[in-house]
């Protein structure tokens, strides 16, 4: 008897063939709906870059201290 004649040979092939292929298509579905990069971040006219970008961070540290 053949071996592409048993069919529980296909079902062992077939598992990673099809994870394989679905790993592909996610790879391509990934690539393709990208944001794009954003090489600074956008800060206001009047305010000061490096006070807007801790300011999540103080109001943490803020919030942490006065619960206790």
């Amino acid at each position: 008897m053949s071996w592409w004649r048993v069919k529980m040979l296909w079902l062992v092939i077939a598992g990673p063939a099809v994870v394989v292929l679905a790993s592909i298509v996610t790879s391509v579905i990934a690539w393709r709906g990208s944001d794009p990069v954003v090489s600074s971040p956008q800060v206001e006219r009047t305010g000061d870059a490096s006070a807007l970008s801790q300011a999540p961070a103080l109001q943490a540290r803020n919030h942490t201290a006065a619960a206790r």
